[in-house]
């Protein structure tokens, strides 16, 4: 045992005199850090992404198997509390606005939070025979922010503006080992509103 250890010694005497350092601590797979934009959203200006190429789904569903009981308290508190979450909505009732318009309802694999950081979204994984699944509705306009109102008459100081709301969401921290979940909130598009100022004769 003694020479065991002495062997294992001079390994690493002779590692720190030729400057080689131990690789750090890594999680399952190689996740970026939170201020990288993720491969995703390289060729998009969106705040968020619909599709992951790298999802790491199944060291999500390792985590929640391990702490299944903790997020399903936490999913519930979501879908409970935050006012635009929606479930198996997808159809869209056609509506007529000011500022035309496009509404859908997405499932984000990954978003930037508010502050400013890209998160890991917990989206379409199963745990225990339970689909973790999160939706929200946007509306996006289809017109250039600070344009005329389309349908408002030119005698009307008019603008359109993009109107957003703060959704929250169930993440998944790879880098947080005591308890990788945590509920963020996200601020998304909600509607394409219409300003309208003075009258001009």
């Amino acid at each position: 045992m003694f020479l065991k250890f002495l062997s294992f010694a001079s390994l690493v005497a002779v590692a720190m005199a030729n400057g080689l350092n131990v690789p750090p601590y890594k999680p399952g797979y190689p996740a970026a850090k939170y201020d990288d934009v993720p491969l995703c959203a390289k060729n998009s200006s969106k705040p968020w992404c619909l599709t992951d190429e790298v999802y790491p789904i199944y060291d999500i569903q390792k985590a929640l198997n391990q702490y299944y009981q903790e997020v399903l308290a936490l999913y519930k508190d979501v879908k409970a509390i935050t006012p635009n979450s929606v479930d198996e909505l997808k159809d869209l009732e056609e509506e007529t606005y000011l500022c035309p318009s496009s509404t859908t309802y997405v499932q984000p694999m990954r978003g930037v939070n508010v502050d400013g950081k890209w998160r890991v979204i917990v989206n379409d994984v199963e745990s225990y025979n339970y689909l973790f699944t999160q939706s929200a509705r946007i509306e996006e306009c289809n017109v250039d922010v600070g344009s005329t109102c389309p349908l408002v008459p030119s005698c009307y100081e008019s603008r359109c503006v993009q109107k957003n709301i703060f959704h929250r969401f169930l993440v998944f921290d790879p880098y947080d080992y005591y308890f990788p979940f945590a509920i963020e909130k996200f601020q998304l598009p909600a509607s394409c509103g219409c300003v309208i100022g003075a009258y001009f004769p």
